[in-house]
């Protein structure tokens, strides 16, 4: 079960959080809708290419990465998107394109859009189409140790 690894690592940090279940999504925006919640207060895990390297892009659910403004924040030659094929074998535990924002269960930098701090809590898929982990920013921010970066424009993505 996807949410156990995740689970487990929360629980042995003595971590509260909420497991939010839902029916079956795939888009960010659409489980925003589905568990009424703004698209500015769910996050996203954007899985990128940095200089040939995985690592997460993490942003509101109703903001695009700014592939620009994550590669001078990275210091990198190149950023891009990952394709699904290039990244489903790093997350065998989790459903293909519903990862946590957790890079550090999977080896990987993570790179998140402090806008997500705004509120008191983040709200993020739990490695499932169905399920969303609620926890408090500062948790999030304490155990996974995230680069702190503007990484949108604030440009609204269509629903």
């Amino acid at each position: 079960m996807p949410l156990t690894t995740l689970r487990e690592f929360l629980d042995s940090h003595n971590v509260k959080y909420m497991v939010v279940s839902h029916s079956i999504a795939y888009t960010a925006q659409g489980i925003a809708a589905l568990v009424h919640l703004s698209g500015k207060k769910l996050a996203k895990t954007v899985i990128v290419r940095i200089d040939g390297a995985l690592a997460m892009a993490v942003v509101p659910a109703s903001f695009h990465v700014d592939l620009d403004l994550l590669r001078s924040a990275a210091g990198a030659q190149s950023v891009e998107v990952a394709t699904e094929q290039e990244f489903k074998d790093a997350f065998p535990d989790c459903e293909t394109g519903a990862m946590p924002p957790f890079g550090n269960l999977y080896g990987m930098a993570v790179y998140a859009d402090p806008s997500l701090g705004e509120g008191e809590e983040i709200t993020f898929n739990a490695g499932t189409h169905r399920e969303l982990v609620r926890m408090a920013w500062a948790d999030m921010v304490g155990l996974v140790k995230p680069k702190l970066v503007n990484l949108t424009h604030r440009s609204v993505v269509a629903a």
